[in-house]
């Protein structure tokens, strides 16, 4: 088979599982379809076990890695994170305390590999998913253990997603029922109804820190935006009178889009053009994977800091990889870096490894529970906001954006109801899923495959 069929086949996959998705609200994982579907038509003998290496999309994959990991580096909007930071001490909190109760709990029981194998992607997404497959592969690792990554990535939306939904119901409730107690005399003072750009991205939906999401109803004023933490007995009085309709964000609502002061700037000539920008991530992606080599720290921690800090600078533009138009594909390559394991496991290997994965999705999602709630407790907030933003480690985005629409329409009795509680809850929401999926899970995944 030709590589370019190959690669038609297996990418049709890909874009079903989209869809499905989409159909459902993100109730069904994208990637569950796709890689479910791959494995049952491999098995079946409708295409060959060797499309995705036919392909040649893994060699891709392994090509683009360092790169995109520079590009997950480029997307972290420093300032709105340092105005969300009680969402990322929550985020980083569940995650840690998760793969920590894996650790503890699932290596007695099944041995280093497995709890090695199902921690980065319970913590985080088909990066973190893709960089503990490629470990797990250089240390020699076979069998059913090279399958848990991908089914734990599969399946660590289903117990998470409903969980959420349902705390973030209850702390939509709680905020609304406080404005139906309110007197009728309170007006919108507070809260901006978010303006619309040109990119469709809601502009604010994360400039307010979210902390404020259930600050008492007497103090919710703009000045207090940045400063109040959600408390457990809050509720809110401000409504905007603005008719909005929230779109998924195209960078995830982590804002960005602003003009912002850098030590360096390069010619709008230069940031416009697709195939410079694609050099300089790609020079990038080089120079944190020969760091890599040199100290002894996986490549993609150093991307990870070179984004950070390149992107800070100026030298390099942010979002790079979508900027250059080569994101879909690049992540298209490293979702069949997940894939080709499982393509090449037996339904032994499948049916041997579904025990171990059940250990590490319960266990795992207790943990992050866990360490959400004690973070929570510590940093004053409410319990029904906080614990999701520790689960969001478990769909990111834009489950997480889907979600809180979802909870919002269902909960909020007008429009202008329903923008209050979305300025209220989708910030940390957003930045919880950013922290913990697109960064800590890196780091973690890395660190853990660099001891087998």
């Amino acid at each position: 088979m030709a590589p370019i069929l190959a690669a038609a086949i297996v990418l049709a996959f890909i874009a079903l599982g989209e869809l499905v998705s989409l159909w459902s609200k993100a109730r069904v994982p994208a990637l569950l379809v796709a890689m479910l579907g791959v494995f049952v038509f491999a098995k079946a003998g409708i295409i060959p076990a060797d499309l995705v290496e036919t392909s040649t999309m893994v060699a891709l994959g392994a090509l683009i890695q360092p790169a995109l990991m520079v590009h997950m580096g480029s997307l972290i909007p420093l300032s709105v994170i340092r105005q969300q930071w009680r969402a990322v001490l929550i985020a980083l909190a569940g995650m840690v305390v998760g793969v920590g109760f894996v650790l503890a709990a699932v290596t007695p029981l099944f041995g280093f590999e497995y709890a090695v194998a199902g921690s980065g992607p319970l913590a985080g997404g088909i990066v973190s998913t893709a960089l503990t497959t490629q470990g797990l592969t250089g240390a020699g690792v076979a069998g059913a253990v090279l399958v848990v990554p991908t089914l734990v990535l599969m399946l660590q939306s289903l117990p998470s997603m409903p969980l959420t939904n349902l705390l973030l119901r209850r702390y939509a409730l709680h905020l609304r029922d406080g404005v139906g107690a309110a007197s009728s005399d309170h007006v919108t003072t507070g809260v901006a109804a978010p303006q619309r750009g040109v990119t469709g991205r809601t502009a604010g939906a994360v400039s307010g820190s979210g902390d404020d999401a259930a600050a008492p109803r007497s103090e919710l004023r703009s000045d207090t935006m940045l400063t109040d933490p959600p408390t457990a007995d809050a509720t809110f009085t401000d409504r905007p009178t603005a008719d909005t309709t929230a779109e998924p964000p195209r960078d995830g609502g982590l804002g960005g889009g602003a003009t912002r002061r850098t030590l360096v700037r390069l010619p709008e000539s230069l940031r416009e053009n697709q195939l410079f920008l694609l050099f300089l991530v790609l020079l990038a992606g080089s120079a944190a994977f020969y760091l890599g080599q040199w100290t002894g720290v996986s490549y993609s921690i150093w991307g990870l800091a070179l984004g950070i800090a390149l992107t800070a600078l100026g030298v390099l533009p942010d979002k790079i990889l979508e900027r250059s138009n080569s994101f879909g594909l690049a992540m298209a390559a490293i979702i069949c870096i997940v894939i080709a394991p499982l393509m090449g496991a037996s339904i032994a290997d499948v049916l041997a490894s579904l025990a171990p994965v059940v250990a590490i999705l319960l266990i795992g999602v207790l943990g992050i529970l866990i360490g959400g709630a004690v973070m929570t407790k510590l940093l004053g907030w409410d319990p029904r906001l906080g614990m999701p933003v520790a689960l969001t480690a478990m769909f990111g985005f834009p489950a997480d954006y889907l979600i809180v629409q979802e909870v919002v329409r269902s909960t909020g009795r007008d429009e202008a109801e329903q923008e209050a509680l979305r300025t209220r809850i989708l910030p940390p929401m957003l930045i919880g899923g950013f922290t913990s999926v697109s960064a800590g899970s890196i780091v973690i995944a890395s660190v853990l495959v660099s001891l087998l």
